[in-house]
């Protein structure tokens, strides 16, 4: 089966981080997020994956040379100019010429979802599009879906205040679409998908949704990101945080040759030429490869992506350290800041809630 895989996005809500790279090509404890999301795909029989590109393209043209990603043939479809959720789609379907059934996933998107189960519900409804959904407590940042038993969408409603939403079942960024859909999108301008082409199936009772129990995150938040982390290391999502992760002890995990002197908490995964000096304390964290803890140093609940320094007596907490960034002595870093990639902390400065450089 083909797969249209979005990833045009510019990340803005984990900036700084997304300045460097796009969103997708960020790591999920030490294997980068679109790897993630098609080494799921693969399971279920996806063998083509076009990718709807945006910001910053060459960086999976360059990061993927061969055209192959975890085991699935992509194509770079790049957009000329921003073409939003439906206008990606239809670009992206032509460019690849997918004239049959086919998947479309939001790459920021992780999730353990049967996509065997969504494809046969689909055929078995003779929709023209199903979504997938899932229950979640706040819908407010989503678009929320009403449907009646057989699973025929009635209502679609886009990001709606939380006191109005009219169900706590949101679209969950994965479709099954018939290519006849992409014939009621306009070609060459900007189309929401959510807000334009998904009302109007809707008002031909040809709009089909399918409830999922299985697993599911969306990564683009700061304190999402980090979860999608914690969430590998504490077994909310099943199979090993990395495939070549080897478990020390009870939760706690190394990826490759690490150097562990610190103690260590709660799970945490620790990558390869990783170290932690004496006197360093590491809990509920993912620490990047080449990643240094100094003497002294905290690191809770944090992310350190590779090449990361946290010098003597710094502490991370709830936070982002991007890749190869200095943190200065006996720095505060907290309350889900992020630092972006190279940059420097000055010893003794203290940051919370803050994105640096801006």
């Amino acid at each position: 089966m083909k797969c249209i895989l979005l990833v045009g996005g510019e990340g803005t809500r984990l900036r700084p981080l997304t300045y460097s790279y796009p969103k997708q090509m960020l790591p999920i404890v030490e294997v980068s997020m679109i790897e993630r999301v098609l080494m799921h795909l693969k399971q279920y029989g996806v063998d083509q994956a076009v990718l709807s590109l945006g910001y910053k393209p060459d960086a999976f043209i360059e990061g993927f040379p061969s055209g192959v990603v975890s085991g699935v043939e992509v194509i770079y479809a790049i957009e000329p100019e921003p073409l939003d959720t439906a206008g990606a789609i239809k670009f992206a379907a032509e460019f690849a010429k997918i004239d049959e059934t086919f998947l479309v996933v939001n790459g920021d998107i992780l999730t353990d979802l049967k996509v065997d189960e969504l494809v046969q519900f689909h055929a078995n409804c003779g929709a023209k599009a199903t979504i997938t959904l899932v229950e979640v407590e706040d819908p407010s940042a989503f678009g929320v879906v009403v449907r009646d038993s057989a699973g025929a969408v009635s209502q679609f409603v886009e990001k709606p205040p939380r006191d109005l939403a009219p169900s706590n079942l949101i679209n969950a960024g994965t479709y099954v679409i018939e290519p006849e859909v992409l014939d009621e999108i306009a070609s060459d301008t900007r189309v929401s998908i959510e807000r334009e082409t998904f009302p109007k199936l809707v008002s031909s009772a040809s709009l089909y949704s399918f409830v999922s129990p299985d697993y599911w995150i969306d990564t683009g938040t700061p304190e999402k990101y980090i979860k999608s982390h914690t969430d590998l290391l504490l077994g909310e999502r099943k199979g090993k945080p990395n495939p070549q992760a080897a478990q020390i002890k009870d939760n706690i995990w190394t990826i490759g040759d690490c150097e562990i002197l610190g103690n260590v908490g709660e799970t945490s995964a620790f990558g390869n030429y990783s170290r932690t000096l004496a006197n360093s304390f590491v809990s509920s964290s993912s620490i990047g490869a080449g990643c240094v803890v100094g003497s002294g140093a905290k690191v809770v609940n944090s992310v350190l992506l590779a090449g990361a320094v946290i010098s003597e007596g710094a502490q991370i907490i709830d936070s982002i350290v991007g890749g190869n960034a200095i943190i200065g002595d006996k720095a505060q870093i907290r309350d889900c800041t992020i630092v972006g990639f190279g940059h420097v902390v000055e010893p003794n400065e203290v940051l919370s809630g803050r994105r640096v450089p801006e």
